[in-house]
């Protein structure tokens, strides 16, 4: 379309607690009050009212993402299960899904990627920008994740554009699937990892680089930095020193800056 208008902020986030809602009734989470009075209030009409200015063919967009509504609920269901049984500190699947926010930012994230691959421009990006605002979980709605797909605590995620994620696929708070240089010129090439199948990303490890490959049931643990491929089966950790001694004994001063 020859006039872009871009959508409204609030209008895009009341879709998406609508979704929300609407695939998950029972559960009430991430609404606030502020929503915006003047969008209509059918989850098919938001959407419809948002591609206004941004397709020739919203008809035929909220169609097909409508249709597709289902099995993305399912594979959703798939991911909370995941979630829960992972996590010994979940104790059922409805605190999962109302309450958890790797789960919320992985709902936002299916619904965006749904949209990017029927074309729809800005509005992905605006989806997944709003779990990133609630929940700290930055997920590029092109990156492709397997199901299930699970997010424990999560904030510091950040998963990039070109990033491919297999199945059953753990990821703890502070993990970074990036590129190894940020530039312009590489903006059509893969940039990101891919993490193979059955593979636990600990906290605060970073994963660098399109043609790095983490093989298949792999363990990576906490802060380790990889920018090269490692085989299926493996298991990476970083080995730090920790010094304890007795405060007794210890004569050289300590001094803190703050």
């Amino acid at each position: 379309m020859s006039d872009f208008i871009m959508p409204d902020k609030k209008a895009v986030e009341k879709t998406v607690k609508s979704l929300y809602k609407q695939l998950f009734p029972k559960t009430h989470s991430y609404t606030t009050e502020n929503d915006n009075n003047n969008l209509p209030e059918g989850t098919k009409e938001q959407l419809l009212f948002i591609l206004s200015n941004l397709t020739d063919n919203k008809e035929k967009v909220s169609e097909h993402f409508f249709g597709d509504l289902e099995g993305i609920k399912e594979t959703l269901l798939k991911d909370a299960n995941f979630i829960l049984e992972s996590d010994p500190a979940a104790t059922q699947l409805i605190e999962v899904i109302a309450i958890y926010p790797g789960f919320f930012a992985i709902f936002c994230y299916r619904i965006a990627n749904s949209l990017a691959k029927l074309d729809v421009p800005i509005v992905p990006r605006m989806i997944t920008e709003y779990a990133h605002k609630v929940t700290g979980i930055d997920i590029h709605p092109k990156a492709e994740i397997g199901s299930p797909f699970s997010i424990d605590h999560g904030t510091g995620i950040v998963i990039g554009e070109t990033a491919l994620i297999g199945n059953n696929v753990k990821l703890y708070q502070g993990v970074t699937l990036g590129a190894l240089s940020v530039d312009k010129s590489k903006a059509s090439k893969k940039r990101h990892p891919t993490i193979q199948d059955n593979v636990i990303l600990y906290a605060g490890c970073t994963i660098l680089g399109g043609d790095t490959i983490i093989g298949r049931n792999s363990i990576i643990g906490g802060n380790v930095w990889l920018t090269e491929s490692i085989a299926p089966f493996s298991v990476a950790y970083h080995k730090s020193e920790i010094i304890v001694r007795s405060q007794k004994d210890y004569n050289e001063p300590l001094n803190y800056i703050i």
